[in-house]
């Protein structure tokens, strides 16, 4: 890995796992692999953040119109529903393993209480 299609002037057009009709390899550490991949420079890296956090605040808009009546999600096309979908999915799974630092005990709880956790069973 990678084997690259490139376009007549050099520039990576696809990056495959296997060999491909066509493709070349190129190393992992190749200026253009990192590019390609978003991790050439500084400004591209911020700039995918960027959209990373966009993309979570539209996710959180369209739930805020959902919750409110204004929206329904069966408005929004069957693709864009199945990838609100997905990413609610992998979002509620990722939770499940996310570290819980309060539990719904309020502050002031006494140290020989046991505070629920997502961990599973308490001992």
């Amino acid at each position: 890995m990678p084997y690259v299609l490139l376009t007549p002037d050099g520039q990576i057009s696809s990056l495959h796992r296997d060999p491909q009709p066509g493709a070349d390899f190129m190393a992992p550490e190749d200026p253009r692999v990192r590019a390609f991949l978003g991790g050439g420079d500084e400004p591209a890296r911020q700039f995918a953040s960027l959209d990373a956090d966009l993309v979570r605040v539209l996710e959180d808009l369209i739930d805020a119109l959902i919750q409110r009546n204004v929206l329904m999600v069966t408005d929004l096309p069957v693709e864009a529903q199945q990838k609100l979908f997905n990413r609610k999915n992998v979002r509620d799974q990722m939770k499940n393993y996310s570290l819980q630092l309060f539990g719904s005990e309020p502050l002031g709880a006494k140290v020989d209480e046991v505070v629920p956790t997502d961990f599973g069973d308490t001992l």
